[in-house]
């Protein structure tokens, strides 16, 4: 009989992000093409237990003013890389930041399906062109 371990991904990039302060920091630095895009599109970025950075990934992507996500999509590749955060990240084309009724919506959806998993939800947010980064968790 064999045993097999599962590998866990484990290829951290840069500062740990601890505060919404360091969120909006690294998506200004790290996502300013993403925020350009003109479509909605929806990010996870997967923190391990140091709250670095293993993988950008993208989970969605809409039309220029919506964007269906399902929480299990989300979770899923979080499960997989043994994620124990999760940063939620959606731009707008239109270059308004201001988060949506749905955003809201969705972002407590999120927060409910991570809380079962024992993922933190650290934060989500909204970028636009220009800069702009706008929390929905505050």
């Amino acid at each position: 009989m064999t045993f097999e371990l599962l590998k866990v991904k484990e290829i951290a990039t840069g500062e740990p992000i601890r505060s919404p302060q360091d969120v909006a920091k690294f998506v200004r630095e790290n996502m300013e093409e993403e925020a350009l895009a003109d479509r909605e599109c929806f990010w996870i970025l997967h923190l391990n237990a140091r709250n670095q950075v293993i993988e950008k990934e993208l989970t969605a992507m809409g039309s220029v003013n919506s964007c269906l996500v399902r929480p299990a999509d989300v979770m899923r590749k979080a499960v997989i890389n043994g994620t124990v955060a999760i940063i939620a990240v959606h731009n707008h084309p239109s270059g308004n930041d201001e988060p949506s009724m749905e955003d809201w919506k969705l972002t407590d959806r999120l927060k409910k399906s991570s809380e079962i998993l024992g993922i933190e939800l650290l934060d989500s947010v909204v970028i636009a062109a220009g800069g702009k980064v706008q929390s929905i968790t505050r």
